[in-house]
């Protein structure tokens, strides 16, 4: 049977989630999402059963997330339970009270099945996956590590130790100093040396962080200046001393420091630095895909073998009802003065080159709500909208190159100095402007260039008389370019 909505429910051992996604074109978008702070794996006593307390937390959760489905089919709906309820010697007795809240069945599931899930909706949020990636999932009781390319694993492993297990062990009443840490950072290091050889040896072009410790941590080195982009060695350096230096977590004063993060940062920061230490990383990215969107796509069955990147442009030129003969006018006009100006842009896969032709092909987008200020809309549609296989950065990247296709450009003025988009800009509103009569009359013969301060463009001899309407615009062009500190030269090929 086929469904519009299914759902994935992930009962962690520090957090229980939620969520809905939306089948469209055999892609899932996430409509909707629920997380809840159970810290499950805080309730195993010594002899490895659930307290009381962590169940009823759990209840609590499951029953609210079973409020948010309850008009889904079974089969829409896969529950899945990860570390803490694999080791819980009373995990039976739990389940059958949190189906009975959740009004779904729950599948415990083994660690290596998490890590091929867990692959699995990360595989979907990357632009490209066709490099190959080493993913690493630091949960609340476990750590999965895959090697993977495309939607293929290649290794899988889970190890037993996590954010939450940690922190209880090493830090129990939340004190960090540095012999603490450094038994805790010690500890990881002798449970990766199981894997980290064989692991080298297979090898990997990229390493991504993905789930709730990798996403914290990369919250506080970005916006504390410690990073310009993902996880690096040196910014985990500095948090590192700066929970050493303030004694515990919630004592530090950093930008992105979440309440909720606060007891189990010590136990999940150790980690990652062990994690960095024995594989040999300098860097990390992160990826918003994780073990519920795995589910997901698990449950569709269906995968893309294909840059995701493609597929969402694809898709968002038929939801958005997209002129596609003048998306194709105007992104083979702007591509060909991109060549021009910068030949190593002919090359596959340039990333310039990809984001000039995915903005001219999504420039239009925002006609469908209104055509006053279009540009406006499909800028905002593209910063805010699930696009899969973009990250918010190339979703940012779009938007301000569409909302710029048009229009005053004092909007982008926040591109000052050498930033690429400068080109491509020039390149999206040239090509618009020369296809503004929407036909398919030829263009005269093109030039185009680098000056001192901005650009040239040259048309053939005859280009400029006979088109009056677009020599007017091309005046005004300049006028822009100039209005902003650029130069524009608009002159006759000989």
């Amino acid at each position: 049977m086929a469904y519009e909505l299914i759902a994935a429910v992930d009962l962690g051992s520090n957090s229980f989630r939620l969520q809905v996604g939306r089948i469209v074109a055999n892609q899932i978008y996430p409509l909707d999402g629920l997380k809840e702070s159970v810290r499950l794996a805080a309730g195993l006593t010594s002899d490895k059963k659930l307290d009381a307390a962590a169940q009823r937390r759990g209840i609590d959760a499951l029953s609210r997330f079973g409020e948010r489905l309850r008009d889904f089919d079974p089969g829409a709906v896969r529950a899945v339970a990860t570390n803490t309820l694999r080791v819980a010697k009373n995990a039976d007795q739990f389940l059958e009270a949190a189906e009975a809240a959740l009004g779904f069945p729950i599948e415990v599931i083994a660690g290596r099945e998490e890590a091929r899930l867990i692959y699995l909706g990360v595989a979907h949020t990357l632009a490209n996956p066709q490099t190959r990636q080493l993913v690493v999932d630091i949960g609340g009781g476990s750590t999965e590590f895959i090697i993977g390319q495309d939607i293929k694993p290649i290794r899988l492993e889970s190890l037993y130790m996590g954010c939450v297990s940690f922190s209880l062990r090493f830090f129990p009443d939340g004190r960090v100093d540095k012999r603490s840490f450094r038994e805790a950072e010690l500890a990881a290091r002798r449970e990766l040396q199981t894997i980290v050889h064989v692991y080298r040896q297979t090898g990997w072009d990229e390493a991504i962080g993905s789930s709730g410790t990798a996403k914290a941590i990369v919250d506080l080195l970005e916006m504390n200046g410690w990073s310009d982009h993902g996880l690096t060695r040196d910014g985990l350096e500095k948090l590192r001393n700066e929970l050493i230096h303030a004694g515990e977590a919630s004592r530090m004063k950093l930008q992105g420091l979440r309440a909720d993060r606060m007891p189990v940062l010590p136990g999940g920061l150790a980690i990652m630095s062990a994690i960095f230490k024995e594989f040999g990383l300098e860097r990390m990215a992160f990826s918003e895909g994780a073990l519920r969107l795995g589910v997901l796509y698990d449950q569709l069955g269906r995968y893309h073998h294909e840059d995701l990147r493609e597929a969402t442009v694809t898709r968002f030129m038929q939801r958005y009802e997209v002129d596609q003969r003048q998306a194709a006018r105007v992104a083979r006009t702007a591509l060909d003065l991109l060549h021009q100006m910068v030949p190593t842009s002919r090359a596959a896969d340039h990333p310039d080159a990809l984001f000039l032709l995915w903005a001219a092909n999504l420039h239009e987008v925002g006609i469908s709500v209104a055509h006053s200020s279009y540009h406006k809309h499909s800028a905002y549609i593209l910063a805010n909208a699930d696009m899969p296989g973009f990250s918010r950065r190339d979703q940012a990247r779009l938007s301000r190159l569409v909302l710029a296709h048009r229009g005053k450009l004092e909007r982008a003025q926040p591109l000052r100095g050498e930033a690429p988009e400068w080109t491509l800009i020039f390149c999206l509103r040239t090509a618009v402007m020369l296809h503004r009569a929407r036909d398919d009359q030829p263009l005269p013969p093109l030039s185009a260039g680098f000056t001192r301060n901005g650009f040239h463009l040259s048309l053939g001899a005859d280009g400029l008389n006979v088109l009056p309407l677009t020599t007017a615009a091309l005046a005004d062009e300049a006028q822009q370019w100039a209005g902003i500190g650029g130069d524009l030269r608009i002159d006759r090929l000989p």
